[in-house]
């Protein structure tokens, strides 16, 4: 048997009934680490959904991973350092090791603030990955 794991976050309506996080004490209503369900060797996200005026209420920086924020809805901003960014739905955010972040749901952000957080590290990512192979002789499964 192929090894493998899957889980099911559900529409993103719901995912603010989840209550998470790494540890309780940044734990938070609407964070879900969807990496600890899963069997992740090396790559990590979460899902998490704010209320408008929401925030995270701490920065952090990581000193081995970066991360990448896909922003899926509502209107948001992102501390990045010195510097505010405005994010929403389709905005991608590359936040590299050393960089401090933090985030909040706009107060007149018509939706909850919705994203994927991934995480990854150690390894540089070749541009093309040299690790796969086509193969082309076995039947589509569909």
């Amino acid at each position: 048997m192929s090894k493998y794991s899957i889980t099911n976050i559900g529409p993103m309506d719901t995912w603010r009934n989840h209550f998470g996080g790494f540890v309780e004490a940044t734990n938070k209503q609407g964070r879900r680490v969807i990496d600890h369900e899963l069997e992740t060797e090396i790559i990590g996200f979460t899902a998490t959904a704010y209320e408008p005026g929401e925030e995270a209420g701490y920065w952090h920086s990581h000193s081995e991973l970066e991360e990448v924020y896909v922003f899926l809805e509502g209107h948001g901003q992102m501390g990045l350092d010195d510097e505010l960014v405005e994010v929403r739905a389709g905005t991608v955010v590359h936040v590299p090791t050393g960089v401090m972040r933090t985030w909040r749901c706009r107060p007149d952000s018509p939706t909850q603030l919705r994203w994927l957080c991934i995480r990854a590290g150690n390894q540089p990512l070749e541009a093309i990955p040299s690790d796969a192979s086509p193969i082309r002789d076995i039947p589509m499964p569909w």
